[in-house]
């Protein structure tokens, strides 16, 4: 109390009306005692809240160092394969992170009598061979689930889970018969009979929820000589929705979904006088009354209509071979090939961008980032006759060429493709072969791999060579960020005695340290060979 006492320089003495210095009244000296008493409850609770913040620190930092144990990464193996004596396979190949270890595992169809001895034909009531859809660990390669299925195949479609709402993720065109796999644990959660008319061709087009189901729907496009036509079924059962709707009446070599910047999805159709697109909406309105709503439509389409069909044209070429999606991204830009020209479009618009001029363009164009602009450039295969190929990579914002090399031709080549990295540039992978000199021809069967790093573009990695016939080849990014890898699958040939499947998993820089720097050019690269294999070796993945 002896602040209270003691007058201090806040409270000075007060004069009294003789000149005499007084001290505090004692109305004052209670309200000093409540402010004192008030401050120090204050101080209390102050000391009672920090002690409560450290007591719920040290909690928490308990539980995470003891109670709850530390996200285990998966063990994965660099190399790893299986093989299937007697066995046939498919041009297919899914990745899907089947069993939630946020590594993708691999879905592939093989056509025996047994995908295992307790897995046979006989055993699900089947007549020998049937076809097997199984799923194998993306880290070692065990087997997850095998799923026996009536013969002979058609086609498949996975990954159409996303977004949608379904308890499937793969479609399966089998027999006369249509089975939604489910891709957890192979479970059949429905199958129907294919409709009838002509057969369905991939892809399937996975459209938005139509019978108001909650669920997304889907849609199957057919095609013969005499005319196109697509059928709607529901996602959630198989069950056809309304009637099947006549979208040309003439034959359809492809076709594709797309989604324009105003919403509106489009069916594009390729045939022999180029690509047109048919609004979705008119599709199901034709389907079934009413089953149009919710749909948008876009206006600056619907204006360029060519007759009261609705059948807007995009694109017109007497000679279209491949139309290709950048991304998977519904809005993505669109890369059409034709016998003279690659044409960009714009996927919000579908108005031209630029053409590149060419000729003989092999196969269906790849894409990745050569260049740090953001906007995916395309690769292409060119053949240049007497037995060679040029690879291309055209910048994907001007059409301009960024990069060559010629490479003489190998049969049973795979396509081009690349993997995206956290540095906005992708690792190029192109099958072929380099000679050492002018002199060299290929040899038959002889085909090697290559890839190529946009920041030391003057050499190109050479890797293994493959002498299986190669029924289909990815590269593929099995964990974020660290875990890039190519899948082989190899199956018997028309010409071969040796019935064997084999699919092989390898990591990309696991071909690193053996492979070969070869120059792309005539002079020799500045850098050294080591500096150039440690880049490669530095790389992290990414998958945009």
């Amino acid at each position: 109390m002896e602040t209270l006492e003691r007058p201090t320089e806040g409270e000075p003495l007060k004069t009294g009306e003789d000149g005499v210095e007084t001290g505090p009244t004692e109305t004052e000296l209670k309200k000093g005692c409540k402010e004192v008493l008030g401050l120090s409850k204050l101080t209390h609770w102050r000391t009672a809240v920090f002690f409560l913040s450290l007591f719920l620190c040290l909690t928490v930092v308990f539980a995470f160092s003891f109670i709850i144990p530390c996200p285990v990464r998966p063990q994965y193996q660099a190399f790893w394969n299986r093989s299937f004596p007697g066995a046939e396979t498919y041009d297919f190949l899914a990745f899907e992170d089947v069993n939630k270890d946020k590594v993708k595992d691999v879905q592939f169809l093989i056509k025996d009598n047994e995908a295992s001895p307790n897995n046979t034909c006989g055993n699900a009531g089947l007549p020998s061979p049937c076809v097997f859809m199984i799923a194998l660990d993306g880290t070692d390669g065990k087997t997850l689930w095998e799923r026996p299925l009536e013969p002979d195949y058609h086609w498949a479609q996975c990954g159409l889970d996303a977004n949608m709402e379904r308890k499937w993720d793969c479609l399966i065109f089998h027999f006369d018969k249509l089975s939604a796999l489910e891709k957890h644990n192979g479970e059949v959660r429905w199958q129907q009979s294919h409709p009838s008319g002509p057969h369905s061709s991939i892809p399937v087009l996975s459209v938005p929820d139509l019978d108001a189901d909650k669920v997304g729907d889907i849609a199957l496009v057919a095609s013969d000589n005499v005319q196109t036509q697509l059928v709607f079924l529901s996602g959630k059962t198989g069950v056809q929705m309304g009637s099947t709707v006549v979208l040309s009446s003439a034959q359809t070599d492809a076709h594709l979904l797309h989604k324009t910047g105003e919403g509106s999805y489009y069916v594009l159709l390729q045939n022999g006088d180029g690509l047109s697109g048919l609004a979705l909406w008119r599709i199901a309105a034709k389907a079934k009354d009413g089953m149009e709503a919710g749909l948008k439509k876009d206006k600056q389409l619907e204006s360029r209509a060519a007759d009261v069909s609705g059948l807007v044209p995009v694109y017109t070429s007497g000679s279209l071979r491949h139309v290709v999606k950048t991304s998977k991204s519904e809005s993505s830009d669109l890369v059409l090939v034709s016998s003279r020209e690659v044409a960009k479009m714009d996927g919000k618009t579908l108005q031209l961008l630029w053409t590149f001029n060419t000729t003989s363009v092999l196969r269906e164009p790849a894409f990745g980032h050569y260049n740090k602009d953001g906007v995916l450039d395309v690769v292409l295969e060119e053949d240049m006759d007497n037995s060679t190929k040029r690879v291309l990579i055209l910048d994907g914002k001007s059409g301009d060429k960024l990069w060559e090399v010629e490479l003489l031709s190998s049969d049973n080549s795979p396509r081009p493709t690349s993997v995206h990295t956290i540095n906005s540039i992708s690792i190029f992978v192109f099958w072929g072969l380099r000679p050492l000199n002018s002199s060299v021809s290929s040899l038959p069967g002889e085909r090697r791999s290559y890839m190529l790093h946009p920041l030391y573009s003057d050499v190109i990695l050479q890797c293994e060579n493959f002498t299986e016939h190669i029924v289909t080849f990815k590269a593929t990014l099995m964990e974020r960020g660290r875990h890039a890898a190519f899948i082989l699958l190899t199956g018997p040939s028309g010409e071969d005695t040796q019935d064997e499947v084999t699919l092989t998993k390898w990591k990309l820089k696991h071909d690193v340290p053996q492979s070969t720097v070869l120059p792309v050019g005539d002079e020799p690269s500045e850098t050294d060979d080591d500096n150039i294999k440690e880049a490669f070796n530095r790389l992290r993945f990414s998958d945009d």
